[in-house]
């Protein structure tokens, strides 16, 4: 019996949203045998949580902004940039290349285009974002990780594909896991961030908004919370001033266990936070960001708010005394967060990673028209070459 190993190459923007997807799917199929190579930009390289076996290759891409006098040079990056990746997939060989969004993934697909290679676009939001957006109409097929997809031309439907959004391994083990219970007169534990950089927002708003908890409830509390470095001890005379016990950080490596002891979750509504709060299955209060593009955020939050397991307040209404009036719906009664625990539980998709990967493997040549790499040498060929092994050489 063979198997055949193939090689893929992923691309995406150096944020957490595009890389956590992609390094879940790079897991997924180099478990399954296959290889993996990383095309990203200088802040993806260096991002916490790469695999050790996955090579990161930087590629110049240009940002296109307002001004159009800017873009020139970034038409000029974007092309620079795919002429590194066609001499990159010329000695890589992959069978698909599959972008994540952000502005690295265009040259990456791009090329993939000039050269006859599959392609996938995965979306993490509920909008679609503008690099897969210029995308859309030349891959071969659309990845998402909502049933609703604003910004999504109807004429793409037929290649739409709903999967999820990949998350941590260290998270999905969480899955089976129960709610941690909440005894009458125990603690409430509460986790508070603000995605990768903080939020300003939620350090001014949650202590002071925690503070105006009836006292019965405001004693039990236990507030784990991330904040920007410039606002770390505001934040901790806050909490001290009004007797709250409040560990705070602004960047905890341990993520996964502090939300697997949350009752009750306060901050953004990103993609990967959506994706590991439906995950694991924690009731939240989120607050969209704003700024974000298309306000997508605000598009990521609305599955999970319809279900029961998260409510959403718009950053100008996010005051402390509506956000008190917001736990205290939520956390009078066990039930009322165990209940919202189990509907955003509901909207997880926990076979995301797996059924990406299934969708990416189900491009390319049929095992019988690949061509075998001989010690390392990749013959010319109109295909893309693959690894061929036998069972046990690995």
């Amino acid at each position: 019996m063979t198997t055949v190993a193939r090689h893929y190459v992923l691309a995406a923007g150096g944020t957490g949203g595009h890389l956590t997807p992609a390094f879940a799917l790079a897991s997924e199929l180099e478990r399954r045998g296959h290889h993996v190579a990383l095309i990203t930009d200088e802040r993806g390289a260096a991002i916490p949580g790469k695999p050790d076996f996955l090579p990161a290759h930087i590629l110049p891409a240009g940002r296109f902004g307002k001004n159009p006098l800017g873009w020139p040079k970034a038409i000029a990056s974007v092309l620079n940039g795919r002429s590194m990746a066609l001499r990159l997939y010329e000695s890589f060989a992959p069978t698909a290349v599959i972008g994540f969004g952000g502005y690295p993934a265009l040259p990456a697909l791009l090329a993939a285009s000039k050269a006859g290679i599959a392609s996938v676009i995965h979306e993490q939001n509920a909008v679609l974002g503008r690099v897969n957006r210029l995308l859309a109409g030349r891959v071969n097929a659309i990845a998402t990780a909502y049933p609703a997809i604003e910004r999504l031309d109807g004429k793409h439907a037929p290649k739409v594909h709903l999967v999820g959004n990949p998350v941590r391994t260290a998270v999905l083990a969480l899955r089976d896991q129960p709610f941690p219970p909440i005894p009458e007169d125990g603690l409430l534990r509460v986790l508070v961030t603000g995605g990768s950089q903080g939020a300003r927002v939620l350090s001014e708003v949650v202590p002071d908004g925690l503070s105006m908890l009836p006292p019965a409830l405001r004693s039990r509390l236990q507030v784990t919370q991330q904040c920007r470095p410039e606002d770390l001890e505001a934040v901790r005379e806050r909490y001290a001033g009004h007797g709250i016990p409040a560990e705070l950080g602004t960047y905890f490596q341990d993520m996964d266990v502090r939300l697997a002891d949350a009752h009750l979750f306060v901050g953004r509504a990103g993609a990967s936070t959506i994706a590991e709060l439906t995950a694991v299955g924690r009731p939240a209060i989120l607050v969209p960001l704003p700024i974000a593009t298309d306000d997508h955020q605000t598009a990521n939050a609305r599955e999970l708010v319809k279900a029961g397991g998260a409510r959403a307040i718009r950053q100008p209404n996010f005051t402390a005394k509506e956000l008190a009036k917001q736990i205290q719906v939520l956390a009078q009664h066990p039930e009322s967060l165990a209940n919202a625990a189990h509907a955003a539980w509901n909207c997880g998709r926990p076979d995301a990673a797996s059924d990406l990967a299934d969708l990416v493997e189900s491009f390319g040549a049929a095992p019988i028209q690949d061509v075998i790499r001989v010690a390392g040498d990749a013959r010319p060929s109109g295909r893309r070459s693959l690894v061929l092994e036998r069972e046990g050489d690995k």
